[in-house]
């Protein structure tokens, strides 16, 4: 399966999660490590442009094709199990305990999750400490310039 992340040149071009731990994000708290990506280009461009305007902008974007093997175990996180507000903004940590239980059990390294910002369309969160993490590879990436369209409003 091929999966996409879109990410700025200045943080690399490498699968961390340490961007994610930060702040912490919809699936994890602070302190918790998770590579966001998404399960097409389109979604993974949407879940970056919601955070910014045209004057905002950055320049520097790169798409990621990341490949994760066909038989890697995917958890899959149903709508119908998440609370009423899931989707939210901003979000609760209501979500952030399914990402960091996820973690704790380490039992899998993909949790697809339902996206927020794309209904229909499924993020995947790639779990850096589980030992399957490093079956999966990057395969590709390309400067990535924003459709200015996408910011006219």
């Amino acid at each position: 399966m091929e999966v996409y992340r879109l990410t700025r040149e200045r943080y690399g071009l490498t699968l961390s999660g340490k961007g994610a731990a930060m702040k912490g994000a919809r699936w994890n708290s602070a302190g918790t490590e998770f590579v966001y990506t998404a399960s097409n280009r389109s979604l993974a461009m949407a879940e970056v442009a919601v955070h910014f305007s045209l004057a905002s902008l950055p320049d520097d974007y790169h798409m990621l094709t990341i490949y994760i093997p066909d038989g890697l175990k995917i958890v899959k996180l149903a709508q119908e199990e998440l609370p009423e507000n899931w989707n939210a903004f901003p979000h609760s940590s209501s979500t952030q305990k399914f990402g960091d239980q996820f973690a704790l059990k380490n039992k899998s390294c993909v949790l697809q999750v339902p996206s927020a910002v794309t209904f229909g369309d499924y993020n995947l969160l790639l779990n850096p400490f589980h030992s399957d993490f490093a079956k999966i590879k990057i395969i590709d990436h390309v400067k990535f310039p924003f459709d200015k369209r996408i910011f006219k409003g």
